[in-house]
Order: structure tokens, then C-alpha cells, then sequence
């Protein structure tokens, strides 16, 4: 497991969720990797939030376990609570989240990737590049080492020059308790990467035995837990730890802003942008001022652990006032701190740097992966490191490169907003961001995504058959509710007592099935429903996949017929270093965005800020469209 003095395939700079994911993957893949860490008790460290999941998020760590990655099975082996959030909306917007225990998740990783063949763990601090000329040919350590290696994937989080606020206090780190690193950025602006600053933060985590859960609402899982992965080695919850909600107050608001003269986010010490959907809570108290409360959430940060995370109250104001103000929400009146809450300030490298693998425009075999590359949340950097790992295996294999596009995942579309439109704030997935959300849901990342993972070796021969027999017996369900007919006498009782139109004559079981009023558990008392069911072995996760198709057909019809008409205009590529200098009938905008992305087909080239419908037209004409 250990460092070997050969030369690496790939090597993976950093440990966290992105860097775990794609050391998992391009050694899955077959090829030499070292992943380098300044700490090995810290991989897959959830430096904030307890939970993995929630919003656009669950889809995501959906499509990396559809994938072959590691994050949905570490969800779930670890998990203490399990919600499928948005359920009372259509199943676009259904989101899996669930809370884990945060040491074993850690714990979980690390004993995950040390079972993995091709991969060595390595504890030491890079603090340089080897480039030859254009190409990166490997890493210097803080030790004083030159490893070398063919590919090199930089996945470094909040480290990269990292700083720490607390009120006026500033010092280096990368994570509360953890050094910063230094060196990295320092050799990529010098051979011309452009850099920026971000910040995020984190909140205040408290003992439990110190708060008083009576004055707050309870927020258990789901009665009936579902989970992660698709694959057959994990299983739901048995039993779960409940959260809790409690209030801000205008007290509480009163008494942060008595801290706000000290807060490096007021006076200007923190240069970075943060997060504008995960603002801390005296951005919050200032942006919406006229709020006389604010939602906390408070998460148990494992099963036996004390330590709570108090979600909804990141900041870094001074530590007396964060304790002053706490202690005035319900709930926390006697509330003890284990860690006050810090804001982190770190280097990124805007994302239009970046070809759709993930390798730099500037250096080949080099790879930036998570928030170096301006996003926020752990669901976003595993998602980058799995395809940045994948696509570094792949091109030293000299295999055809893997990409998804935007009607086919949601890391489709984070890759492409990333290096098509960049960031100038810690960017955050979410359903609005995806124009075909219908197509991409939860429930049917395997069927989209397994194929594609088998295909090029990640995903195994277990789970493709599972999707195969998956997809056999939706298509069989479905084909039955289509040819079966029922009668008036067995169908209006049924519709009586859902407030639905009665019929006069026979009808096909899907027409009826398909109506808003009706939900799958009455279909099933239709006649030869549930022994169909029970002939054929149909799970509940076919049967779902039913009633969405029953309920949504037309829906997920319109939207291929939209994603079929984009992939034509994906189909049309447009040559490496394509010079638009010469199209003077484009604008001068469009002409200037178009140089500095370096588009690969027509249909990235439209998605770019500036370049408008003319400009797409005359680039069809250049094209021999």
C-alpha cells in the first residue's frame, strides 16, 4: 500500500471526496495510481456538513454509483438517517439525502480504497510541479521526493494557500487543525494559469448533552428507508438518529450584529466570494434583514458521538459573539462548544481552463478535480474526481475519452456549466441548472448510466445484469397496463373513491393508470395487477419505474424529442484550435469567448455567455452546415 520507487500511471493530489473518487477510479481501470494526502487519517474527511445528498445533490451520488464509484456505498454502509426529500413533488424533483456517521465515513473510505488493487496511499505534503515543457511529468513533496508519474490529478479542496478567519484572527490552514498548502498554485500561475480567491465556511459544533431537544421539532427518516446504491451490498436502515429544528430569533440577530465591526466578511479581510445558496448567517442577517428568523438544523454527527453540527449557522464572526448569540436560540441555552465556526479562504482555478475530460487546455495529463476547479459540496467534487480519474486511466490506456452530456447526467451538466460558462462564486448543483431534470431523475441513474460504466470497465457484469433485468421487467409491466383492458364494474369503485371521472366501457389499464387522481397503490387492486406483480418477481423499484413512465410518458417524450434536437448540434464538432479571428461576421465578444473557451462542438459553443443565435448560425455555415 505504501509508496513504491517505480513510476506512477496516475498520481491523485489530495484525499478528500474528490480526490478518494478518482484514485478509486483510475486504479479500478487498471493503471498505476498513488493518491497523496497530508493526512491518512483524514480521507474523505466531511469537513462540514454530516450528510451526503439533498437536492440535484442525491442525484449525483446516484450517477456515481450508476457509475462503478464508491460515494453512494460509503452513504450507505455509514448512514444514521435516510429522507427522500421533494416527495410531495413530481419525481424530477425527488432527492435522496441521507446523514452519516462522520468518523465512520471517514474510516469506511480509507478501508474501501486500501482493498483496491493498482492503488497505493502515500502521507506527505506536495508542495511543487514537474512539468517537461508543456506536459506535467510529476510531483515534488514537502519531504523533499520527486515522484514521477504520467498523469497527475490535482484535487486539492480548501487547501491551495488556505486561510482561516475567526473575527480578527487569521492564520494558514486548509481545515480547522490542518496545515495549508503551499507551492502548487505558485508553479501554476508561473507557467500562466489564472487563479482566483473563494471562500465558504463552516458552523459551530456543540455536545449534545448539553442542549435541551424538548424545545426543539423533531425531524426523523422516513418510515421506510430506501438507500444509495444500486448495488446488492448494502442494505436500507433498520434504525435511524432523528435531527432536529430550532429558530434564530431577533434577539439572536441583535446580538450577532454586534460582532459585525469584526467580521473579516464585513471589513474586507476575506477577498474571496462565497457561496450565494449557502450564505452564513451574518450574510444572511444583512441580506434579508427584514427576516426575523432563521431555520437551524441540528445534525447528530454520528451514531455514539456527542458532537452536533449546527447547520444553518456557518460563520466567523469572533467567538464570544457566536457563543453570546447561540445561547440565546431555543434549545441552546446551556449549550457547551467543542469548535466554534470559521470561514476558509482558498485558491481556485476558473474552470474554462479546462477541457471536458477535465485535463488542462494549457498542460497535457493534467487534471483538476472539486473546489480547485470553484465548486462547493462533496456530491460535486466526487463527481469530478470519478471522471477525472476515469479519463486519465483512459488516456493513458489510449482509449476513447468518457464524457456524459447534458441530457444524460447531472455531472454532464456540472462539467459542462463549469468549463463552458466558469464561476466567479463556489458553484452548487441544482435541478434548475439541468433543462432535462425529467430525463435525469433519481430513480433511473442506473438505466441511464450502468451501460456506460460497464462499457468502459468500472461498473461490474453484477450490476449490468441487475439493470438489464431492471429494464426487462419495466418494459413487461408496462407492456401489460397497455394491452390489458378492465371494466367499467372492477374500475369505478376505484375511481369513486379517488374523485375520478367514471367510465362506460372497457379501457386499457396505462389510460386509466395515467390519471393524476390515481397513485399505483389503487392500481394494483385493478384485476390481475398484483398477481402479475407477484408472477413476474417485480420489485418495488420496477414497479416505481412503472408509474413514473404511466404518469410522465408525455413529459419525458417532449423532453427527448428537445435532447434529440441538441444532439445534432452536439454531433457537429469543431476542429482543435479552430481560429475564430478570422469569422468577422461573429461579434467581437462572441469571437473573444469563443478563442478563450475553445469550444469542441457547436452545441458548447451556443451554451457560452455572449455568443448569441447569429453567431451559432454563422459558425453552421463555417462548419459546411
Amino acid at each position: 500500500m505504501g509508496l513504491y520507487e517505480g513510476k506512477y500511471d496516475v498520481i491523485v493530489i489530495g484525499g478528500g471526496h474528490a480526490g478518494s473518487e478518482a484514485a478509486a477510479a483510475a486504479a479500478n481501470l487498471g493503471v498505476k495510481t498513488l493518491l497523496i494526502t497530508m493526512g491518512l487519517q483524514n480521507i474523505a474527511q466531511m469537513s462540514c456538513n454530516p450528510a451526503m445528498g439533498g437536492i440535484a445533490k442525491g442525484q449525483i451520488i446516484r450517477e456515481i454509483d450508476a457509475l462503478g464509484g464508491y460515494s453512494g456505498i460509503i452513504t450507505d454502509k455509514t448512514a444514521i438517517q435516510f429522507k427522500m426529500l421533494n416527495k410531495s413533488k413530481g419525481p424530477a424533483m425527488w432527492s435522496p439525502r441521507a446523514q452519516s456517521d462522520r468518523m465512520r465515513f471517514a474510516e469506511e473510505w480509507r478501508l474501501q480504497l486500501e482493498q483496491i488493487d493498482n492503488l497505493d496511499l502515500y502521507q506527505d505534503a506536495v508542495n511543487g510541479l514537474i512539468f517537461k515543457e508543456d506536459i506535467v511529468i510529476g510531483v515534488k513533496t514537502l519531504l523533499g521526493l520527486d515522484i514521477y508519474a504520467n498523469s497527475v490529478i490535482v484535487t486539492a479542496g480548501t487547501f491551495l494557500n488556505g486561510k482561516i478567519h475567526i473575527g480578527d484572527k487569521t492564520f494558514g490552514g486548509g481545515r480547522a487543525g490542518e496545515s495549508a498548502s503551499v507551492g502548487i498554485t505558485e508553479d501554476l500561475v508561473a507557467i500562466g494559469f489564472e487563479s482566483g480567491r473563494m471562500k465558504t465556511g463552516t458552523p459551530p459544533r456543540v455536545d449534545a448533552n448539553s442542549l435541551d431537544f424538548s424545545k426543539m421539532i423533531e425531524q426523523p427518516g422516513d418510515d421506510i428507508p430506501l438507500k444509495f446504491s444500486y448495488s446488492s451490498i448494502t442494505s436500507p436502515l433498520k434504525k435511524q438518529r432523528s435531527c432536529y429544528m430550532t429558530y434564530t430569533s431577533t434577539e439572536v440577530h441583535n446580538l450577532l450584529r454586534e460582532g459585525f465591526e469584526n467580521s473579516p466578511m464585513f471589513t474586507g479581510r476575506i477577498q474571496g466570494v462565497g457561496p450565494r445558496y449557502c450564505p452564513s448567517i451574518e450574510d444572511k442577517i444583512d441580506r434579508f434583514a427584514t427576516k426575523e428568523r432563521h431555520q437551524l438544523f441540528i445534525e447528530p454527527e454520528g451514531w455514539l458521538t456527542t458532537e452536533i453540527y449546527v447547520n444553518g449557522f456557518s460563520t466567523s464572526l469572533p467567538h464570544e459573539v457566536q457563543y453570546k448569540a447561540l445561547k440565546k436560540v431555543a434549545g441552546f441555552e446551556n449549550v457547551k462548544f467543542l469548535r466554534f465556526g470559521y470561514a476558509i479562504e482558498y485558491d481556485f482555478f476558473p474552470p474554462t481552463q479546462l477541457k471536458n475530460t477535465l485535463e488542462t487546455k494549457k498542460i497535457e495529463n493534467l487534471y483538476f478535480a472539486g473546489q480547485i476547479n470553484g465548486t462547493t459540496g462533496y456530491e460535486e467534487a466526487a463527481a469530478q474526481g470519478l471522471m477525472a480519474g476515469i479519463n486519465a486511466a483512459l488516456k493513458i490506456q489510449k482509449k476513447e475519452i468518457f464524457t456524459l452530456q447534458r441530457d444524460e447526467a447531472y455531472i454532464g451538466v456540472l462539467i459542462d456549466d463549469l468549463i463552458t460558462k466558469g464561476t466567479d462564486e463556489p458553484y452548487r448543483m441544482f435541478t434548475s441548472r439541468a433543462e432535462y431534470r425529467t430525463l435525469l431523475r433519481q430513480d433511473n441513474a442506473d438505466l441511464r448510466l450502468t451501460p456506460k460504466g460497464f462499457k468502459i470497465g468500472l461498473a461490474s457484469k453484477e450490476r449490468m445484469d441487475r439493470v438489464i433485468e431492471k429494464q426487462f421487467k419495466t418494459d413487461l409491466f408496462i407492456d401489460f397496463l397497455r394491452k390489458t383492458s378492465i371494466k367499467p364494474i372492477d374500475a369505478n369503485p376505484i375511481l369513486e373513491d379517488n374523485k375520478s371521472a367514471l367510465v362506460t366501457q372497457s379501457m386499457k389499464m396505462f389510460k386509466i393508470a395515467a390519471r393524476p387522481q390515481l397513485g399505483f397503490s389503487d392500481v394494483r387492486k385493478f384485476p390481475g395487477v398484483e398477481e402479475f406483480i407477484l408472477k413476474n418477481n417485480i420489485d418495488n423499484e420496477v414497479v416505481e419505474q412503472t408509474e413514473i413512465h404511466v404518469k410522465y410518458s408525455g413529459y419525458i417524450e417532449k423532453e427527448k424529442n428537445s435532447a434529440d434536437k441538441l444532439l445534432r448540434l452536439e454531433n457537429i464538432k469543431i476542429p482543435a484550435n479552430f481560429d475564430y479571428q478570422k469569422i468577422k461576421s461573429i461579434s467581437f465578444e462572441a469571437r473573444e469567448k469563443l478563442t478563450k473557451i475553445q469550444p469542441t462542438t457547436i452545441s458548447q459553443a451556443s451554451r457560452i455567455s455572449g455568443v448569441s443565435p447569429s453567431d451559432v448560425s454563422v459558425l453552421l455555415v463555417y462548419m459546411g452546415r
